[in-house]
């Protein structure tokens, strides 16, 4: 053999040796030979113009600083996000605070809600396959709610709607949102809940902003009242979402079971118990991919109920992909994670 064959041979042997080495590493599932991610993420916020404008006129006179990837935020850098993060599909939903309200009166937040939901959908229509769209609704007048209902399913072809875990410090069982709740159920919808900070406790001083804190232990609250006002069994067809890994609903499963099993219509509320109640719900991973909240949650629940998802823009797609597929889960189960438990959740994207 010619020493150039050799040295060829040699430099062939040391590059396949480094792609065999590389093929362990956290992150290189593709030189495993594994196909391309085809992330489906269920938590990523949009922004129409009018809409955004009128969050950071909010923000600015109220002194809140403002995110600079919010500010940032367009079609073209979500589409580029996703690409990076082997995202296939986003659905897009509003953030939480401060919801379409603004301090309006009825009219202009069923205006805002109807203009957001209308970007939306235009969004899902100018990039086939690669959006779809929970449509949020006002909430605070029941009648202009339904009629969005409606409109969102039959008109914008809405693959479910967003909601917030509280309007006012009013969680979703309240009696006022009945009427909205009863329509979801007829209508078998898919309800994704994004939480934010209760106006009870933006003011409580930690050491960091409220929403490092309060943010995850609104999902807990709205979690903990659908199941107390009797509305995860009253209303059996909806399908519920909720961000974070369910905020802290991991870490006080035991402890609201322990308590919530003495009351008296504990049979009524939760006819099989109170943890089978949490693991009917979904859960999607946004900001929780890290192997404590991953652990916590998937002893509460099967795999089969959680979804991925970013909250971008203010949390990149690609870094919590990677960090999913760290944990040491198996590859049905990264799979079912990233795209297959949302295709159930959201027929049509199995259609796409």
């Amino acid at each position: 053999m010619s020493k150039m064959r050799r040295e060829t041979r040699r430099q062939f042997i040391a590059q396949a040796s480094a792609l065999g080495a590389a093929a362990f590493l956290p992150g290189c599932g593709a030189m495993q030979g594994a196909a391309p991610r085809q992330v489906i993420d269920t938590h990523h916020h949009f922004y129409a113009p009018e809409y955004q404008k009128a969050w950071l006129d909010w923000e600015a006179k109220r002194n809140i600083p403002h995110f600079p990837t919010q500010v940032a935020w367009s079609r073209a850098a979500t589409l580029e996000a996703m690409d990076k993060g082997g995202v296939q599909t986003a659905i897009l939903s509003l953030a939480s605070t401060p919801g379409v309200w603004f301090d309006l009166p009825p009219a202009e937040v069923n205006r805002m809600a109807r203009l957001c939901n209308e970007y939306g959908a235009d969004m899902v229509r100018s990039q086939p396959g690669r959006f779809g769209l929970f449509a949020t609704l006002p909430m605070i007048d029941v009648d202009a709610s339904l009629k969005e209902i409606d409109y969102a399913l039959n008109t914008l072809k809405a693959d479910g709607f967003g909601l917030q875990t509280n309007y006012g410090d009013k969680w979703p069982g309240d009696a006022a949102y009945r009427p909205i709740f009863e329509e979801l159920n007829r209508r078998k919808a898919l309800v994704y809940f994004h939480p934010l900070v209760a106006s009870c406790c933006g003011r409580l001083a930690v050491g960091t902003f409220p929403a490092v804190i309060e943010v995850p232990h609104d999902t807990t609250r709205s979690v903990a009242n659908l199941l107390l006002s009797g509305s995860l069994a009253r209303y059996r067809d909806i399908r519920w979402l909720f961000s974070h890994a369910g905020g802290t609903v991991p870490m006080l499963t035991g402890r609201m079971d322990a308590f919530f099993s003495n009351r008296k219509d504990i049979k009524e509320i939760a006819p099989q118990g109170v943890e089978a109640e949490f693991r009917r719900l979904h859960y999607d991973t946004a900001n929780a991919t890290h192997p404590a909240s991953m652990a916590a949650l998937l002893k509460v629940v099967p795999d089969s109920q959680v979804v991925f998802g970013s909250d971008y823009p203010y949390f990149q797609p690609a870094p919590q992909a990677q960090a999913l597929e760290s944990l040491g889960l198996s590859a049905s189960q990264v799979a079912a994670i990233e795209h297959g438990n949302a295709t159930r959740l959201l027929p049509r994207l199995g259609k796409s």
